[in-house]
Protein backbone atom coordinates (compact mmCIF):
# COMPACT_ATOMS: atom_id res chain seq x y z
CA UNK A 1 0.00 0.00 0.00
CA UNK A 2 1.46 3.34 -0.99
CA UNK A 3 1.59 6.36 1.27
CA UNK A 4 -1.05 8.91 0.43
CA UNK A 5 0.20 12.46 0.23
CA UNK A 6 -1.96 15.12 1.89
CA UNK A 7 -3.11 16.39 -1.50
CA UNK A 8 -4.26 12.85 -2.37
CA UNK A 9 -6.34 12.61 0.81
CA UNK A 10 -7.90 16.03 0.77
CA UNK A 11 -7.56 17.32 -2.79
CA UNK A 12 -5.56 20.31 -3.86
CA UNK A 13 -6.52 23.66 -2.46
CA UNK A 14 -6.23 26.97 -4.24
CA UNK A 15 -5.11 28.50 -0.96
CA UNK A 16 -1.32 28.15 -1.01
CA UNK A 17 -0.97 28.73 2.73
CA UNK A 18 -3.20 25.74 3.50
CA UNK A 19 -2.45 23.57 0.50
CA UNK A 20 -2.63 20.31 2.45
CA UNK A 21 -5.87 21.01 4.31
CA UNK A 22 -9.25 20.04 2.85
CA UNK A 23 -10.82 22.74 0.71
CA UNK A 24 -13.77 24.18 2.67
CA UNK A 25 -15.79 24.76 -0.51
CA UNK A 26 -15.28 21.40 -2.22
CA UNK A 27 -14.88 19.25 0.90
CA UNK A 28 -17.12 21.00 3.39
CA UNK A 29 -17.87 17.74 5.28
CA UNK A 30 -14.44 18.04 6.91
CA UNK A 31 -15.60 21.27 8.61
CA UNK A 32 -19.28 20.50 9.35
CA UNK A 33 -20.07 21.45 12.96
CA UNK A 34 -16.35 21.70 13.84
CA UNK A 35 -16.75 24.97 15.77
CA UNK A 36 -19.51 23.45 17.93
CA UNK A 37 -17.53 20.24 18.41
CA UNK A 38 -14.48 22.26 19.47
CA UNK A 39 -16.55 24.10 22.09
CA UNK A 40 -17.91 20.83 23.48
CA UNK A 41 -14.43 19.27 23.40
CA UNK A 42 -13.10 22.29 25.31
CA UNK A 43 -15.65 21.68 28.08
CA UNK A 44 -14.80 17.96 28.25
CA UNK A 45 -11.06 18.76 28.37
CA UNK A 46 -11.60 21.40 31.06
CA UNK A 47 -13.45 18.87 33.21
CA UNK A 48 -10.68 16.32 32.67
CA UNK A 49 -8.05 18.90 33.67
CA UNK A 50 -9.94 19.85 36.84
CA UNK A 51 -10.43 16.20 37.82
CA UNK A 52 -6.75 15.34 37.28
CA UNK A 53 -5.69 18.42 39.27
CA UNK A 54 -8.09 17.46 42.07
CA UNK A 55 -6.55 13.99 42.17
CA UNK A 56 -3.09 15.58 42.49
CA UNK A 57 -4.05 17.85 45.43
CA UNK A 58 -3.62 15.14 48.13
CA UNK A 59 -0.07 14.52 46.86
CA UNK A 60 0.76 18.18 47.58
CA UNK A 61 -0.16 17.72 51.25
CA UNK A 62 -3.32 19.63 50.29
CA UNK A 63 -1.37 22.84 49.69
CA UNK A 64 -2.51 22.56 46.07
CA UNK A 65 -5.87 23.89 47.20
CA UNK A 66 -4.28 27.32 47.67
CA UNK A 67 -3.04 27.48 44.07
CA UNK A 68 -5.67 25.25 42.47
CA UNK A 69 -6.31 27.45 39.38
CA UNK A 70 -2.57 27.44 38.63
CA UNK A 71 -2.46 23.67 39.18
CA UNK A 72 -5.38 23.20 36.76
CA UNK A 73 -3.59 25.38 34.19
CA UNK A 74 -0.36 23.38 34.44
CA UNK A 75 -2.15 20.02 34.37
CA UNK A 76 -4.32 21.12 31.44
CA UNK A 77 -1.27 22.32 29.51
CA UNK A 78 0.54 19.00 29.99
CA UNK A 79 -2.64 17.03 29.20
CA UNK A 80 -3.22 18.96 25.97
CA UNK A 81 0.38 18.66 24.75
CA UNK A 82 0.58 14.92 25.51
CA UNK A 83 -2.79 13.98 24.03
CA UNK A 84 -2.43 16.17 20.94
CA UNK A 85 1.11 14.89 20.30
CA UNK A 86 -0.10 11.28 20.57
CA UNK A 87 -3.18 11.48 18.36
CA UNK A 88 -3.50 15.02 17.04
CA UNK A 89 -6.48 15.49 19.36
CA UNK A 90 -7.31 15.77 23.04
CA UNK A 91 -9.63 13.18 24.57
CA UNK A 92 -12.47 15.68 24.26
CA UNK A 93 -11.70 16.19 20.57
CA UNK A 94 -11.57 12.43 20.02
CA UNK A 95 -14.95 12.08 21.71
CA UNK A 96 -16.32 14.70 19.30
CA UNK A 97 -14.67 13.07 16.26
CA UNK A 98 -12.30 15.91 15.36
CA UNK A 99 -8.54 16.24 15.12
CA UNK A 100 -5.90 18.82 14.28
CA UNK A 101 -4.01 18.94 11.01
CA UNK A 102 -1.10 21.17 10.05
CA UNK A 103 -0.91 23.21 6.84
CA UNK A 104 0.37 20.14 4.99
CA UNK A 105 -2.56 18.00 6.12
CA UNK A 106 -0.40 15.99 8.53
CA UNK A 107 -1.23 15.17 12.12
CA UNK A 108 0.50 17.19 14.82
CA UNK A 109 3.85 16.11 16.19
CA UNK A 110 5.18 17.02 19.65
CA UNK A 111 6.59 20.37 18.53
CA UNK A 112 3.38 21.50 16.86
CA UNK A 113 1.32 20.22 19.80
CA UNK A 114 3.45 22.25 22.24
CA UNK A 115 3.35 25.38 20.06
CA UNK A 116 -0.41 25.16 19.48
CA UNK A 117 -1.06 24.55 23.19
CA UNK A 118 1.22 27.44 24.20
CA UNK A 119 -0.65 29.89 21.98
CA UNK A 120 -4.00 28.47 23.11
CA UNK A 121 -2.94 28.98 26.75
CA UNK A 122 -1.91 32.58 26.06
CA UNK A 123 -5.28 33.31 24.43
CA UNK A 124 -7.11 31.72 27.38
CA UNK A 125 -5.19 33.93 29.80
CA UNK A 126 -6.01 37.08 27.80
CA UNK A 127 -9.79 37.09 27.68
CA UNK A 128 -10.27 39.36 24.67
CA UNK A 129 -7.94 37.20 22.56
CA UNK A 130 -9.94 34.11 23.50
CA UNK A 131 -13.13 35.92 22.44
CA UNK A 132 -11.49 36.85 19.12
CA UNK A 133 -10.44 33.22 18.66
CA UNK A 134 -13.98 31.94 19.31
CA UNK A 135 -15.46 34.48 16.89
CA UNK A 136 -12.96 33.39 14.24
CA UNK A 137 -13.87 29.72 14.78
CA UNK A 138 -17.52 30.58 14.26
CA UNK A 139 -16.96 32.69 11.13
CA UNK A 140 -14.02 31.36 9.10
CA UNK A 141 -14.48 28.78 6.35
CA UNK A 142 -12.19 26.27 8.08
CA UNK A 143 -13.49 27.04 11.61
CA UNK A 144 -9.99 28.23 12.54
CA UNK A 145 -9.26 30.04 15.75
CA UNK A 146 -6.55 32.63 16.24
CA UNK A 147 -3.90 29.98 16.93
CA UNK A 148 -4.91 28.05 13.81
CA UNK A 149 -4.74 31.14 11.61
CA UNK A 150 -1.26 32.00 12.90
CA UNK A 151 0.09 28.45 12.53
CA UNK A 152 -1.85 27.53 9.37
CA UNK A 153 -3.56 24.63 11.14
CA UNK A 154 -7.17 23.52 11.39
CA UNK A 155 -9.38 21.14 13.29
CA UNK A 156 -11.26 18.82 10.95
CA UNK A 157 -13.76 16.02 11.29
CA UNK A 158 -11.69 12.86 11.59
CA UNK A 159 -11.40 11.18 8.18
CA UNK A 160 -13.05 7.77 8.12
CA UNK A 161 -9.86 6.13 6.78
CA UNK A 162 -8.12 6.61 10.16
Amino acid sequence: MSMMMPEDRFGDSRDEIHWGLPDPDRQSAFYDMVATKRALAFLVDLIIGVVIAALIVPFTAFTGIFFFPFLVAVVSFAYRVITIANGSATWGMRLMGIEFRDRNGARFDLGMAALHTTLFTVWCSVGILQVVSVVLMATTARAQGLTDLILGTAAINRPSSY
